[in-house]
């Protein structure tokens, strides 16, 4: 099945649609139908073939290329949303509501405005969907977006120096967690970790894929290892240089070693493995 990816915002999520019927290239304007209606989005990349079982649900067609007048129409649309959030700030004070409101957008044929909005719990937002929906007449639809969107639409600088990723070159926000910081050695600080958001930093995820693979072969922290002058255990391990710091166990001194030099004897893994195995076996007992 032939596809494209098509893009609604500049940086934003891309999704598949079918073009077996149209012919489109990477630029072309085309009109969708979403689940939140008629939009115009933009063709990212060329065509593909598409494997049925690569596709999650239903894949829509892309209905045609957009006109002029559809452009026109979007750009129109584009213009009320500067006045829809000052609105829409001004009936959530009047209501007393605790959101930071982040953006506002018709669909193509404004059969539905979409207001974006960040808090920090759920918000009873009825009365203001009433106030909103008597001044636009259509479908109103809040929708609670994380601090990482919220972040993505103020930008601002990184700790890099570097202007975010998000509003750079990120499309979507992929997992980090603790783990992946820990096994690239950084601080736990959460001030040294957490980005603009909030939340872990995202660049935190671009390199960790390397390091594990690094770390396959490399010596654990706590291991036991052989070295020239006699047992040894590794107090920090360096993948990337590929050196070890090490504690002598006969005179207690210290060394820095490269990997070549040393073989494992006692490895943490091997222990958490055997761990791993008994807790396997006392489960099947259950």
């Amino acid at each position: 099945m032939k596809a494209c990816r098509v893009q609604f915002k500049h940086l934003g999520k891309r999704y598949f649609f079918g073009c077996e019927r149209i012919n489109v290239k990477s630029g072309d304007r085309v009109i969708v139908s979403t689940i939140r209606g008629l939009e115009l989005g933009e063709v990212v990349g060329e065509a593909f073939d598409l494997k049925k079982e690569d596709i999650n649900g239903e894949l829509k067609d892309i209905m045609r290329k957009a006109n002029q007048h559809d452009i026109e129409e979007y750009n129109a649309n584009k213009c009320l949303e500067e006045d829809i959030m000052q609105k829409t700030k001004e009936l959530v004070k009047k209501n007393s509501l605790d959101m930071k409101v982040l953006g506002a957008e018709y669909t193509l044929d404004r059969q539905k405005l979409i207001i974006y909005f960040e808090s920090e719990g759920r918000v009873d937002f009825r009365d203001l969907v009433k106030d909103l929906a008597e001044i636009y007449r259509t479908r109103i639809e809040l929708r609670q977006v994380g601090s990482r969107d919220g972040a993505k639409v103020f930008g601002g600088i990184g700790p890099c120096g570097l202007v975010v990723c998000c509003q750079t070159f990120l499309t979507d926000f992929a997992n980090v967690s603790v783990k992946m910081a820990k096994n690239q050695n950084l601080s736990l600080n959460p001030v040294k970790i957490s980005g603009n958001c909030g939340k872990l930093l995202c660049c935190i995820n671009y390199e960790n894929d390397v390091y594990t693979e690094l770390r396959k072969n490399a010596p654990d922290v706590g291991d036991i290892v052989s070295t020239e002058k006699g047992e040894a255990k590794v107090l920090t391990c360096d993948v990337i240089n590929k050196s070890l710091k090490v504690k002598y166990l006969p005179d207690e001194g210290f060394g820095f070693l490269k990997f070549e030099d040393v073989k494992v004897i006692k490895s943490k893994k091997d222990k958490k493995n055997n761990d791993n195995q008994k807790d396997d076996l006392l489960r099947g007992l259950e």
